[in-house]
């Protein structure tokens, strides 16, 4: 990751992306316009961040190196004195010594050490504390992180457009003064006419010396920009902006030494056009930079959310708290012991080990409702502890952690371009040029037709000629075009987009997801995890010969152990309760105590099947029993039939080629889950249930959510299939899941959804990311992103509208109707409106609130003990 600085235009971001693909050994870059940043997958085997810095330096912008993408555990120390070279090798050496470390790099000329380490074994606080003790007093360590990582910081940028115009207004208002006001004012107005040198006015010179500091020492960005663009062989909007301004300012000086050295020549200036355009450029620079500052607030929010400080407890052998310290949550490592207080932040995602309380997780999932954490609960950081005292160990630190990973994917969601921005790129390549031919094509039409009589000449101001008329609207042609909105349409909008739903519990991986979202027209749900709660639990037991239940669970759970699935999970907990193990007794603990099985085979879609006591024990659905050769009676089809009509899963038991039981498992459907499908009927959005259980199961769960198309008995392969077949039909198809054998359908899908309570790869394989677990946010999550796209028409339509209309209007269009003529000054303040008009528009959506009807919804919680 680079931060770029100094890009202004879709053009300035298109260039550096080029010059980066250009790049031997790149295989992809995206910047954007923007984050600032660019984001480069390279093979580090054939070149290095240092040639990527180079590269983007050769198209005449500034790189700072963010991360090179192996900084995972990795941590930079700065060192806060100057030592010699021997104490530099001796500090090394003691942290080369240390277990888990397995190099260091050391920057002489920064005083800056990079320490690569194993964050199993040691960390950050660890080599801190070895650099201290190796020179007590004398040498002392703090983190330190190159290239600004975290986020543009724009407050510098700020204070600096901010500085430009105060000092560009001190010299601008006096010369609109002398240009505008003095000359009409009668006194003033005959001190002013004072002849110096032949027809050189007093006025005229004053108006010179002061647009000068304007336009070479103020307007010197502009200058730079347009020579690194023209450089580079594009054009930008400092070219059109150093353009007009010069053009005006330097035939200004033009008549003005033409008067001096002619005593006949009367001529007008223009020095208070060009001093003005550039103040209200820089104004509107000013406001665009500060809008486009709060477009990232959602993250540097998500950021703040991490405590400072930590207290780290320190254990005997026996659990025993010994001390406590209070160090910077920054130095938190894996497996340290930390104490949170009642209303205090948890410091780092961990498991707790002691205490009970209550945890608020709405800054993080959203839900508003405290969740209750007891011994061998996850708890994540940034949440905030409500009643109790924790005691928690470490288990995802920095990078790892929840709240980094939600920041690292609304960072990517905000780097990734939307389809819809290749619009505004096609545009920016020929904008600029464009623009100039017209300009000059404008002010050779209106000077043509002056001098050939074409318009009477009471057209002409009386302090005009025919070429300084056409010089007047030519420029105003020049300076009014502005690509700047065009490129910001779509950005500016997705960034807040994201950020608002991460805000939201909706986590969308980018614009790609938001402008696919938008369309979406039919929805595939999984059942378990998904309409249903996803915790199914044991209901009751049929046998189908004389059998002990204990017994019997005990095979059946051992069968079951090493499964993944909800309902092989059901099982084991339900034999836990038969044996009086408490619920917080973990499986793998269980399965220790189970009765080996060996030859375990796991068959997707149908069940499991090993040997147990030396018995073939099967697990599964009907096919599984069929196509094993076990034979089925009449009594256990009704039993099964009795089940399923009860929205309940029949698992059937084989024990040595003959069925000897029926489990029936409920696993109930989520409270919200009949009004979400309600709710998206109403916006014209179909919903499918397709699911792996059977027949009779999917049909009535199907039925009490109001699904009316069912597709049951499905392999994770089949959802996939049925999801392109949707998609062949001309459907948007979405797919919203939460296990592993969602992953095939959630990648085909036009857009994947992700159940945050799900698996790492069915989240990883998604496009959103539904926080909460909560089926409402599938509605907030399609609502947002055509809200969005609402804004980034209206973004797209104002910024082609604007320049659509603009253009022509300073151009003279309507001069020979109503005498409407749009000075060069006013059309520049347009320009610099029409930036700021884009990104103000795209920070509406910060107010975006989530449909009522979900609001409206009276939601109960049903809890499974």
């Amino acid at each position: 990751m680079l931060r770029i600085k100094g890009m202004t235009c879709t053009s300035c971001s298109s260039t550096v992306e080029s010059a980066l693909e250009k790049v031997q050994g790149v295989k992809k870059a995206v910047v954007a316009l923007a984050t600032e940043e660019a984001e480069i997958r390279y093979d580090p085997k054939q070149v290095n961040y240092k040639q990527l810095i180079d590269a983007v330096d050769d198209t005449g912008f500034e790189a700072l190196l963010i991360s090179t993408g192996e900084d995972r555990n990795k941590v930079h120390l700065k060192l806060e004195r100057t030592l010699s070279d021997r104490e530099i090798r001796v500090i090394q050496q003691s942290l080369q010594a240390l277990p888990g470390v397995e190099d260091t790099e050391v920057d002489v000329q920064l005083e800056n050490i990079t320490v690569s380490y194993n964050p199993d074994l040691t960390g950050p606080r660890t080599f801190i504390d070895v650099i201290g003790e190796t020179y007590p007093g004398r040498c002392k360590a703090t983190l330190f992180q190159p290239g600004g990582l975290g986020g543009p910081d724009r407050s510098e940028e700020i204070k600096q457009y901010y500085k430009s115009f105060l000092w560009s207004l001190a010299f601008t208002v006096p010369v609109f003064l002398l240009a505008m006001v003095f000359m009409y004012t009668p006194g003033i107005k005959r001190g002013l006419e004072l002849r110096l040198v032949n027809m050189l006015m007093l006025g005229a010179l004053l108006r010179w010396i002061l647009s000068t500091p304007v336009q070479f020492i103020i307007g010197w960005r502009f200058y730079t920009g347009a020579y690194k663009a023209l450089r580079r062989g594009s054009a930008n909007m400092d070219v059109l902006i150093a353009l007009g301004t010069n053009v005006a300012y330097f035939y200004s000086v033009y008549t003005v030494l033409r008067a001096a050295t002619d005593n006949s020549f009367k001529g007008t200036d223009f020095f208070e056009t060009s001093a003005m355009l550039i103040s209200f450029i820089l104004l509107g620079k000013y406001l665009e930079v500060l809008a486009k500052g709060k477009t990232s607030e959602a993250i540097a929010k998500l950021m703040d959310l991490a405590p400072d400080t930590a207290t780290l407890l320190t254990l005997d052998s026996h659990g025993n708290v010994v001390s406590e310290r209070t160090i910077s949550s920054q130095l938190i490592q894996r497996n340290d012991i930390i104490k949170i207080l009642p209303g205090e932040k948890v410091s780092a995602d961990g498991l707790v080990v002691w205490g009970q309380s209550h945890v608020n997780e709405s800054m993080i999932t959203g839900e508003a409702r405290p969740v209750a954490k007891r011994i061998g609960e996850e708890v994540i950081g940034g949440t905030v502890n409500e009643n109790g005292v924790l005691h928690i160990r470490a288990t995802h630190v920095g990078s790892e952690s929840a709240l980094s990973q939600i920041v690292r994917l609304v960072e990517a969601a905000q780097m990734a371009k939307a389809p819809v921005q290749k619009f505004a790129d096609k545009i920016s390549k020929f904008f600029v040029p464009l623009v100039i031919v017209i300009s000059f094509t404008t002010w050779l039409a209106w000077f043509v037709a002056g001098k050939i009589g074409s318009y009477p000449k009471s057209w002409i101001p009386s302090s005009m000629d025919e070429f300084e008329l056409a010089l007047q609207f030519g420029i105003s042609v020049m300076v009014i075009a502005c690509p700047c909105a065009l490129g910001l349409a779509t950005p500016t909008a997705v960034m807040v987009g994201t950020g608002v739903g991460a805000t939201q519990g909706v986590l969308i991986k980018g614009g790609k997801a938001l402008e696919s979202a938008h369309k979406v027209d039919c929805i595939i749900f999984d059942k378990t995890g998904t309409l249903t709660i996803g915790k199914p639990i044991v209901i009751n037991t049929k046998f189908m010969k004389n059998m002990v239940l204990h017994d019997f669970y005990e095979i059946v759970a051992a069968a079951e152990a090493n499964s993944e699935h909800p309902l092989a999970k059901a099982v084991v907990e339900y034999a836990k309760s038969l044996r009086g193990e408490s619920s917080e007794a973990s499986r793998l603990q269980e399965a220790s105590r189970l009765p080996e099985a060996q030859d375990f085979v796991s068959i997707t879609g149908h069940g499991v099947k090993a040997r147990v006591h030396n018995k073939n024990v099967l697990v599964g659905n009907v096919k599984l029993m069929l196509d094993s050769g076990i034979t089925i009676s009449e009594d256990a089809f009704d039993i099964l039939k009795e089940v399923e009509g009860m929205a309940r899963t029949g698992i059937l038991v084989s024990i040595n080629g003959e069925l000897v039981g029926i489990i029936s498992i409920s696993d109930p459907v989520k409270p919200e889950a009949r009004d979400v499908v309600s709710i998206l009927k109403s916006m014209k959005i179909k919903s499918i249930m397709v699911t792996g259980d059977n027949w009779g199961t999917a049909n009535a769960i199907a039925k009490e959510v109001g699904i009316e198309t069912v597709m049951a008995e499905t392999l994770p392969e089949g959802k996939a299939v049925k999801v392109k077949e949707l998609q062949e039909s001309g459907m948007t198809v979405a797919m919203v899941g939460d296990g592993i054998n969602d992953s095939p359908a959630l990648v085909a899908a036009d857009v994947g959804m992700a159940i945050g309570a799900g698996t790492d790869i069915a989240i990883e394989a998604a496009d959103i990311v539904l926080m909460r677990s909560n089926l409402e946010d599938v509605i907030t999550a399609i609502d947002l992103s055509r809200s969005t796209f609402r804004r980034i028409r209206l973004n797209y339509l104002w910024a082609l509208g604007y320049n659509v209309m603009g253009i022509p209007i300073a151009a003279g269009l309507l001069f020979p109707f109503i005498r409407f003529r749009l000075p060069p000054w006013i059309a520049g303040a347009a320009m610099a409106a029409s930036s700021v008009s884009v990104v103000c528009c795209s920070l509406l959506l910060r107010y975006y609130k989530r449909p009522r009807k979900l609001d409206l919804l009276q939601m109960q919680t049903v809890r499974i003990q």
